[in-house]
């Protein structure tokens, strides 16, 4: 099976966009991707971020998500745990210019399975 890039985000429901937005740009992160429903806050170095979901965001739940180096591998993996048995959902190309699926590890906890154009989110 293809292995992951990195642990790329966490994905936290807030009631408050622009309260949640304004609190982790104090902890350093950039707002890198601003939609009315949700945004994508990284760190300096692109390292990692954190997406806030507002009420009205429905794509998805609170999250956590692995990162790919390859839009491919996206497709690849969710084939592969398809094949062995594990419920995925269907690869989405989103308008942020990624491409995911999500899933549900055997402890019921939600995953992204993610690529992300080079430059990141939004770029």
């Amino acid at each position: 099976m293809e292995a992951t890039h990195r642990l790329g985000h966490v994905a936290l429901r807030v009631e408050d966009m622009a309260r949640a937005k304004t609190f982790y740009q104090q902890l350093g992160l950039t707002l890198s991707w601003d939609a009315p429903d949700w945004c994508y806050l990284q760190w300096p170095d692109g390292s990692a971020g954190i997406a806030l979901l507002s009420p009205d965001y429905k794509a998805a739940g609170p999250h956590f998500a692995f990162h790919f180096r390859d839009r491919a591998e996206v497709d690849v993996v969710h084939d592969q745990l398809q094949a062995a048995g594990v419920s995925v959902g269907a690869v989405h190309d989103h308008r942020d210019g990624t491409a995911s699926f999500y899933l549900q590890d055997p402890e019921g906890n939600w995953l992204e399975m993610l690529y992300e154009p080079p430059g990141g989110i939004g770029h």
